[in-house]
């Protein structure tokens, strides 16, 4: 019997971080290295990276002039830059912070004329930017660092576009989130280099609402959210890139009194997609903590959170332990090391007990087998191929 262990480390001097924890965003870089957020209280806002490489997690803060306003977006590169989208008169400016000794240096890299621009996740090769600016009929796809000169308009992919989901290691295939002309919601892949080229990805029923939540290059496993097997209520589902086997809802990640979102997919499962390991954020009235679920264990294991914990950040490394952010007022740097976590051994209650059962037990049959999904059998994401017919613009 294995138990999960969590271990803290901290660093009590960062600078001015004043350890605030809320509802602001907390991203970490495509190599796990930095990390970055918007610290202070109440205006007083600030940008702060975080260091995640080393032997301890420590805080650098990156404040300028003025106050930075709460809609602020951040995004880590891994050479330790930090870039910023502002709100500026009905278009987005971008730049790029770094530490100069005890002041912050500013690179701005230009501006996006749209009123809803927002940053995608880190790009694989962290080096690059991209944003999404959704337009009355299409969404622009713009890279905003890493480019030549300036942010760039790389694509134009028709519709109202949400999400995104990195589909390789090149930053080449981005999946997003597409209603067309009132249509439902489906995940389509966009090719970057083809000039936007976009192609279906997950089509399981004619009307269902297909999302694509998270993917794991390595072995191919996706994360989905769709009401295919329940129309009007949305279920949480897993299915293999380029595979003829159908997605599958599981019974352990049903629940009634609480959200299950998946934020992190241990890398490096090459052949062994059921085997990866998948940390989810488990929201509900007594409190948000951790979930972590295996394709193969058929069960979901919950363990509790560090205090102030940056709900739903976190990252795997290759050998299944999982890291997650936190900050309170005794530790305004932390970084919980759940070693074990991806551990299939583990018991269930092995980390100490959890908040009280909204979400439901592993299995829905008889001895924990999982019960059957009743209504639609899942089209197999292979009748709507990564690549193949195209999508017209």
């Amino acid at each position: 019997m294995t138990a999960c262990a969590i271990e803290a480390t901290a660093r009590d001097e960062v600078g001015d971080g004043d350890g605030a924890v809320g509802g602001r965003g907390f991203t970490i870089a495509a190599d796990g290295s930095y990390a970055a957020r918007l610290a202070g209280e109440g205006e007083a806002l600030f940008p702060e990276r975080w260091t995640l490489d080393g032997p301890e997690p420590y805080a650098v803060p990156l404040p300028l002039g003025q106050p930075e306003d709460p809609h602020a977006q951040l995004l880590p590169l891994t050479d330790g830059r930090v870039l910023i989208a502002r709100r500026v008169a009905g278009r987005c400016t971008f730049s790029l912070l770094y530490p100069t000794g005890p002041k912050t240096g500013e690179l701005p890299l230009g501006a996006v004329e749209a009123e809803s621009v927002r940053l995608l996740p880190p790009a694989p090769d962290g080096v690059c930017a991209y944003a999404l600016a959704v337009g009355g009929r299409s969404t622009g796809v713009w890279r905003v660092a890493g480019g030549a000169s300036g942010p760039e308009h790389v694509a134009e992919v028709r519709g109202h576009c949400s999400g995104g989901v990195w589909l390789d290691r090149e930053g080449r295939l981005l999946a997003l989130d597409r209603a067309v002309d009132g249509g439902p919601v489906k995940a389509v892949a966009v090719d970057l280099r083809r000039g936007g080229e976009v192609t279906p990805l997950l089509q399981i029923t004619e009307e269902s609402r297909d999302r694509l939540l998270l993917a794991d290059p390595d072995s191919g496993l996706l994360l989905i959210r769709s009401d295919a097997p329940s129309p009007g209520r949305e279920r949480l589902g897993w299915g293999l890139l380029g595979s003829t086997r159908p997605v599958r809802f599981p019974e352990c990640l049903r629940s009634v009194d609480a959200a299950l979102t998946p934020f992190a997919v241990q890398p490096g499962q090459m052949l062994t997609p059921e085997a990866c390991a998948v940390a989810l954020r488990v929201d509900a009235a007594a409190g948000s903590w951790v979930g972590v679920w295996r394709p193969a264990a058929r069960r979901l294991l919950q363990l509790p959170a560090p205090e102030g914990w940056f709900a739903g950040a976190g990252r795997w490394t290759r050998e299944g332990a999982l890291s997650l952010p936190y900050a309170n007022a005794s530790v305004p740097c932390g970084l919980a090391r759940v070693a074990g976590a991806a551990d299939p051994l583990v018991p269930e209650q092995a980390a100490g007990p959890a908040p009280a059962g909204p979400v439901e037990p592993a299995g829905g049959g008889p001895h924990g087998a999982p019960a059957a999904v009743a209504a639609h059998r899942p089209v197999p994401l292979q009748q709507a191929p990564l690549r193949g017919r195209a999508v017209p613009d």
